[in-house]
């Protein structure tokens, strides 16, 4: 059974500077510290990755997982669905970015998880909150250490 969990995050910039940031999906290996390797199979008719595989660390070993992105809320939402992948069989998620009175941005982070092999819903559940708050806090730093998109 899939689990659905959603974090949120401030962070000290705009939604625009936040979308380009996780919409720059080739450069995750740089700021992303469990992506160890991204590969774009597939562009969109605006040369955006659609379809990437992933090879990442969770649970102690590589994983690779195979996303198609959805860009039909840009810069609102990015937002993606697994096709392949060996230690899940659902990896479904998005961000929402939003502006927040004091010029910053709530991005909010959903992820919907469903692993091959059976885990005690605590573990999972303390794994994936963990995957989300790294996530987000690398994001976080990312967006905020990249002097041309300070706010």
């Amino acid at each position: 059974m899939a689990e659905l969990a959603t974090e949120r995050m401030v962070v000290a910039a705009s939604p625009e500077q936040c979308f380009a940031v996780v919409a720059d999906i080739e450069r995750y290996t740089e700021w992303a510290g469990d992506i160890k390797a991204v590969t774009v199979a597939r562009r969109d008719e605006q040369a955006r990755p659609a379809e990437v595989t992933f090879r990442a660390g969770a649970f102690g070993r590589s994983t690779s997982y195979t996303l198609v992105y959805d860009y039909s809320d840009v810069p609102r939402t990015l937002a993606w669905k697994q096709i392949a992948g060996d230690l899940t069989s659902k990896l479904d998620g998005d961000y929402r970015f939003r502006l927040v009175p004091d010029g910053g941005t709530e991005v909010t982070y959903t992820l919907e998880v469903e692993l091959r092999v059976p885990l005690p819903g605590f573990i999972k559940r303390r794994a994936q909150s963990r995957i989300m708050h790294t996530a987000l806090e690398e994001l976080k730093v990312r967006v905020e250490s990249l002097p041309s998109l300070s706010t």
